[in-house]
């Protein structure tokens, strides 16, 4: 199903999954936010030297175009592993408000109205909803993550905390660097690899001397690994490093930059 691409009068812009129309969430880019440069705009990106000040009002918009509450936001502290953290009420607030007591490249959760948040500049950024358990995932899978099954580990976590069946999850793989543009050396191949075996084996081309690598389809081999069906994936397939007007490129701009972020959180139940 398509991604959809939404701009406010203040120029904000964000994307959504139809799959996941349910439940507030989106996929932010770098446009219509308050910071200056090498920041400009929409950047969410916690300790980089940007404003805190301009940070809270970036979420405040944010937040506010998806319909989460900026107050209860839980942001991922990445550090390109593969932990999958349960986050309840106790968390509300860590990483934008309060410290962050955690690392984390995967966030899930059963408790209503808890925004959770990942973050990327490159790299894939995943939202899991479970409209039947109902519960709800936000995961950060670069290639590191990728290799080491993070979203295999977050299925599996909704699985054993929430009761989550595979096959009622909806996926939305947001956008994240392409194939044309992730130019790597023999180490990721080998890594996906030994992952995934012969399943890796579409997602990698060799160019000469170097090999070009689908991220975001080896990210989707690993929730069709775990049970989901292909038709409750969604793939946005923007390429970031392609969209400097949209998006942030750690590979096109180094450290001097802000990062997009991928938001979701379980709508509170409304009962007869």
């Amino acid at each position: 199903m398509p991604f959809i691409t939404h701009e406010e009068s203040n120029g904000l812009v964000w994307l959504t999954s139809s799959l996941l129309a349910e439940v507030p969430h989106g996929f932010s880019t770098r446009r219509g936010g308050v910071s200056a440069p090498p920041w400009d705009t929409l950047n969410l990106r916690p300790g980089c030297g940007d404003a805190p000040e301009h940070l809270e009002e970036n979420y405040r918009r944010f937040c506010g175009a998806v319909g989460t509450d900026v107050e209860r936001v839980v942001l991922a502290r990445q550090v390109h592993e593969t932990t999958v953290r349960p986050c309840t009420a106790a968390d509300a607030g860590k990483g934008l408000w309060r410290e962050r007591d955690y690392t984390a490249d995967g966030l899930v959760t059963g408790e209503p109205e808890l925004p959770l948040t990942v973050f990327s500049a490159d790299c894939g950024v995943i939202l899991l909803y479970d409209p039947v358990r109902r519960a709800v995932g936000a995961v950060h899978a670069g290639w590191r993550g990728c290799a080491g099954g993070i979203l295999e580990r977050a299925v599996r976590e909704m699985e054993r905390l929430y009761g989550t069946n595979p096959a009622d999850l909806l996926a939305a793989l947001g956008p994240c660097i392409g194939p044309c543009c992730f130019e790597t050396d023999g180490d990721v191949p080998e890594a996906m690899r030994a992952a995934l075996g012969a399943d890796a084996e579409p997602y990698l081309e060799q160019r000469g001397r170097k090999w070009h690598v689908d991220l975001a389809g080896l990210n989707r081999q690993w929730l069709l690994r775990a049970g989901l069906p292909p038709e409750q994936i969604d793939v946005c397939g923007l390429c970031t490093a392609c969209r400097p007007d949209l998006f942030w490129s750690h590979r096109k701009m180094g450290e001097a930059r802000g990062v997009q972020a991928a938001m979701i959180a379980l709508p509170k139940e409304e009962r007869p």
